[in-house]
């Protein structure tokens, strides 16, 4: 590892191998020591199995188990983006996920996907019928009253940001490196939108005794995964690809 200093986070992947390899780059480039994949890696129609050769060969991530990544290790389901990806999973990339951890700390430093107890909840969120609020920071504040650690990188929403708490608490949502928005019916309909195609990650750098928390995004051919989902028959996917919105 070049640098234990940097760690880089980067989340919900959703098999976007074209996303993925851009941010490599990146984070290659950048001497990044450490990686830390928040999950959400493989659920996707664009190249799963080439998203996992990606990570499998790297020995610098640790990889968190998100909710489509738990998905992907049950025997069924009616999804359709389960139906096209489980076939294709191999007894070790299977072996793979089920070595994903819930959480991870280093130092100062949470990791999990969606919050620290759940990686279905979103973090920084709610959702009601008028769609997604932002929570107010006496809410955040007791969501992680147990959490020690005074950074948490949290993914799942797909949108990046940084949320400072008057207690000092710090939360970074890492936002999506393959899929930079999506819309779900439940608990009531809301979009994710990012509003750009680009790859987003983060980058968290010690200095002193603190962190400095940088937030990336990287230009990439989104066209090329954008035409891979639309042969694949997901005009779900290749809309927020190629605009970083969902279509309405």
């Amino acid at each position: 590892m070049d640098s234990p200093n940097l760690i880089a986070v980067i989340s919900d992947i959703h098999s976007n191998s074209y996303a993925l390899e851009a941010v490599l780059r990146d984070i290659d480039a950048r001497g990044v020591g450490r990686i830390v994949n928040l999950g959400d890696t493989l659920f996707g129609p664009i190249e799963p199995i080439r998203t996992a050769e990606l990570l499998m060969a790297r020995e610098d991530v640790v990889h968190i188990r998100g909710n489509c990544d738990r998905y992907l290790l049950e025997d069924r389901s009616e999804s359709p983006t389960f139906r096209s990806v489980k076939p294709l999973l191999t007894g070790e990339i299977e072996g793979w996920l089920r070595s994903f951890r819930q959480t991870w700390a280093y130092e100062d430093l949470l990791f999990c996907h969606g919050a620290p107890a759940s990686d279905e909840t979103y973090l920084l969120e709610e959702v009601g019928p008028g769609g997604v609020n932002e929570k107010n920071p006496d809410t955040l504040m007791a969501d992680l009253a147990d959490i020690s650690q005074s950074i948490v990188f949290c993914g799942h929403t797909h949108v990046q940001k940084s949320v400072w708490l008057p207690n000092g608490k710090l939360i970074v949502n890492a936002g999506s490196v393959g899929l930079p928005a999506y819309e779900e019916d439940e608990p009531f309909y809301h979009a994710m939108e990012s509003k750009t195609p680009h790859a987003k990650y983060v980058v968290a750098a010690r200095t002193g005794g603190s962190w400095r928390i940088e937030h990336i995004q990287v230009p990439y051919d989104y066209e090329l995964a954008a035409a891979q989902a639309d042969r694949n028959g997901r005009p779900d996917y290749s809309y927020p690809l190629r605009s970083g919105r969902v279509k309405r």
